[in-house]
C-alpha cells in the first residue's frame, strides 16, 4: 500500500495515483483506503434498485450533512466518467457489503455477479478529504497513526424522513486536545461538500453513544485525558437507514474501505 500513499501525479492519466489505487483494488487488494492517493477525494457507496433511487436522492438532499452526493450513475451504468474516466463502480473498492432485506449477506471483493441494469449508483462525500486538510495543518489524525479504520457511531440524531429511509445519522470520531478541536471546526467547515464542520463535540452520551470504546463500524482509538472527541457526520449513515429500510436489495462499501476518485480534494473548498 506504500506505493499508493506516496505515489506522486504526473502527466499521463494512467500514472494518476487514484488510478493507480483503483487498479490494485480491482486485482484483488484489501486494504484501509485512509491516506490513500493523497489530493484525491475518497466516495462512499450507496447502489440501490431504481425504483427507491429518485427517494434517496431526496433523503440526500434533507441531510446534506451525512450524505453529500458527489456523484451519480445512470440507470444500470457501473460507470460515472466525472468521477474517473476508467472507473468501475463494480470492481474499484477493496470490499463491498450486499444487503437483502435490510441484513448483510455477503462483503465481496467485487459485485459482477451482483450487478443489475436497474441499479442507481451515489457516491457521497468522505471525511478522508478533510483530514488531508487537517494533517496540512499538522493536526494529529489518531486513526491514520494507529493505522486502523476511523470509529464510527450510531447516534440518537434523527436524519430527514423520505420515502422509506429514515433513521439514525452515523457519526465519526477523531479525538483533539480542545484547541486543536476549535481548529478542526474552522478547517472542516469549508469543505461542506464532504461532510463539513462537526456535528457534536465531547460528552458522547448526549448524542446517544453509550461507550466510546465500542464503536458500530470501524475500530476503537484512544482518546487521551487532555483530549475531546470530536464527531463529524459520517457517509456510512446510509447503511444504518438501508438495515432500518429493510430494503429488499442493495449494495453499499465495506466502513473504511472507500471508493477512489480522480476529483482533486482541493476543489471542494468553498474558501
Amino acid at each position: 500500500m506504500t506505493v499508493l500513499v506516496a505515489a506522486q501525479q504526473t502527466e499521463t492519466p494512467d500514472a494518476l495515483p487514484s488510478r493507480k489505487a483503483r487498479l490494485a483494488y480491482r486485482e484483488g487488494l484489501v486494504a484501509s483506503t485512509a491516506g490513500v492517493a493523497p489530493g484525491y477525494v475518497q466516495g462512499n457507496l450507496a447502489i440501490l434498485p431504481a425504483e427507491y433511487a429518485g427517494a434517496f436522492h431526496r433523503f440526500c438532499q434533507l441531510n446534506p450533512k451525512p450524505c453529500p452526493i458527489i456523484g451519480m450513475s445512470d440507470v444500470g451504468s457501473p460507470y460515472i466518467p466525472s468521477l474517473g474516466a476508467d472507473l468501475d463502480i463494480r470492481t474499484d473498492v477493496p470490499r463491498y457489503r450486499v444487503w437483502r432485506d435490510g441484513e448483510v449477506v455477503d462483503e465481496p471483493t467485487d459485485v459482477k455477479s451482483y450487478w443489475r441494469d436497474d441499479l442507481v449508483t451515489f457516491v457521497l462525500g468522505c471525511s478522508f478529504s478533510f483530514e488531508e486538510a487537517l494533517l496540512e495543518e499538522g493536526m494529529p489524525i489518531r486513526h491514520i497513526e494507529k493505522n486502523v479504520r476511523v470509529p464510527m457511531y450510531r447516534t440518537n440524531i434523527a436524519c430527514g424522513v423520505s420515502g422509506p429511509f429514515a433513521g439514525p445519522m452515523v457519526v465519526s470520531m477523531r479525538p483533539f486536545r480542545p484547541a486543536d478541536a476549535i481548529r478542526a471546526v474552522q478547517i472542516t467547515s469549508r469543505y461542506p461538500a464532504v461532510h463539513g464542520a462537526p456535528v457534536h463535540l465531547g460528552h458522547p452520551h448526549l448524542i446517544g453513544i453509550k461507550d466510546i470504546a465500542k464503536p458500530d463500524y470501524g475500530d476503537p482509538v484512544p482518546v487521551a485525558d487532555d483530549e475531546i472527541p470530536v464527531f463529524w457526520a459520517c457517509g456510512v449513515t446510509p447503511q444504518s437507514v438501508i438495515n432500518a429500510a429493510k430494503l429488499p436489495f442493495a449494495i453499499t462499501h465495506s466502513p473504511g474501505l472507500m471508493l477512489v476518485t480522480d476529483l482533486k480534494n482541493r476543489n471542494m473548498a468553498v474558501i
